[in-house]
């Protein structure tokens, strides 16, 4: 596969954000202090946000590139954390090539029908995935305008000065093949993705067809957002837990694989500040590829095959210990999480008791970046989450 040098401006090749705590954990090196930030942060959790949202349909929100990008924004001042998420949602790119898709409050992705047929599928598939490029102006100005900011000054210091050459860096995320195809099989949420797994293996041709398609589009989805300014990239298989080892190793992980082969060809040149062995000299010119992160929720047996696809950093639930994860990817392998969501509301020293046993734990990756174990419940106290990157950073440089 050619490789494609991002632009000069990019946060990356313009030396803003390659060295900052986020990317320097996820390409495997710790930094002054253990970089932090939560999936969700961006959201109900904070007043600012519902008042923003008053009379906006998610998907509007998603959509609305000022919108978008203040939202992203709020919780990287508010918190200080050391990355911004992109305000989105899986099923963006679907509702951009013209999918019926409406997200319900309460219940989340609804489709007009369920895609789980061959005649399902041939509907969806005969959609071209390349209508996405044409379709994606919001989604590549709102990125644009978020890195912008993020880009000008650094929310992680009181006095927003640009913290040693760097700036917060923003993760681009997509949903996995798999989550997207659980989705448009139900026709809706499910509690059990019976009708993915049951044309996984009633029907494997159409299956697969609906998973190189599910993996096109959300590949492209990423490298919009990537090529728009994302330093970082991040899969989210929301329901990979609910498959079998062998079922995700020949029915799922290639069309992961195949997803993220739209960002694996992208890399960004840049000068070392420090020689990383005996025959580099500081100063010398390198090429870095974009670095790639995959999540699922509920999956403690898939952690090596999901390490397997292609990523650099695999990010791990709170249903299993750091230190296990590390022996189940490999201990060269960075981690990220993962700190039960529920323990937000335990009372202080519960919750301070928690976030240094996980950051004990990550000690066992060559880098750590802190994150929660799923994503941050509505109902938190948004003090309790600045509180707790107070307590990573000031323990992280301990």
């Amino acid at each position: 596969m050619a490789r494609v040098i991002l632009p000069p401006q990019h946060p990356l090749s313009a030396g803003l954000t390659g060295d900052s705590r986020l990317v320097r954990a996820y390409r495997g090196e710790r930094s002054d202090t253990t970089p932090v930030w939560f999936m969700r942060q961006a959201g109900r959790s904070l007043p600012e946000y519902r008042e923003l949202r008053v009379g906006t349909r998610m998907l509007d929100a998603c959509l609305d590139t000022a919108l978008a990008s203040e939202i992203t924004l709020q919780p990287v001042r508010r918190h200080r954390v050391d990355a911004g998420i992109f305000f989105s949602d899986i099923v963006v790119p679907l509702k951009l090539v013209g999918v019926d898709v409406e997200i319900q409050p309460g219940r989340g992705p609804v489709f007009s029908r369920g895609y789980a047929d061959a005649a399902g599928v041939a509907e969806l598939t005969g959609i071209d995935p390349a209508r996405l490029d044409e379709a994606s102006g919001p989604i590549t100005e709102a990125v644009e305008r978020t890195v912008a900011e993020l880009n000008t000054t650094d929310p992680s210091t009181a006095s927003g000065q640009v913290r040693s050459g760097a700036a917060t860096p923003l993760i681009g995320f997509a949903g996995a093949p798999f989550t997207l195809a659980a989705y448009l099989a139900e026709g809706g949420p499910s509690k059990d993705h019976l009708a993915a797994r049951t044309l996984m293996h009633a029907d494997p041709g159409a299956w697969r067809a609906l998973m190189d398609w599910t993996a096109e589009l959300t590949g492209r989805f990423l490298r919009t957002q990537v090529l728009a300014g994302a330093s970082a990239a991040q899969l989210f298989d929301s329901w990979a837990g609910a498959l079998s080892l062998a079922d995700y190793e020949r029915h799922v992980a290639p069309a992961s694989a195949r997803a993220l082969s739209f960002v694996h060809d992208l890399e960004y040149e840049t000068t070392l500040r420090e020689p990383q062995d005996s025959a580099d000299a500081a100063g010398a010119a390198i090429t870095r590829p974009v670095p790639v992160v995959h999540f699922g929720v509920g999956t403690g047996e898939l952690l090596g095959a999901m390490h397997d696809i292609g990523v650099d950093t695999v990010g791990v639930d709170y249903r299993i210990p750091l230190d296990v994860a590390a022996q189940r990817v490999g201990a060269d392998v960075p981690l990220q999480g993962n700190l039960d969501p529920a323990l937000l509301a335990a009372p202080w020293p519960v919750l301070e008791a928690a976030v240094r046993d996980v950051l004990a734990r990550g000690a066992a990756a060559p880098a750590h970046v802190f994150n929660l174990g799923h994503g941050v419940p509505p109902e938190t106290d948004p003090t309790v989450l600045t509180r707790v990157v107070e307590l990573v950073h000031e323990a992280g440089a301990a």
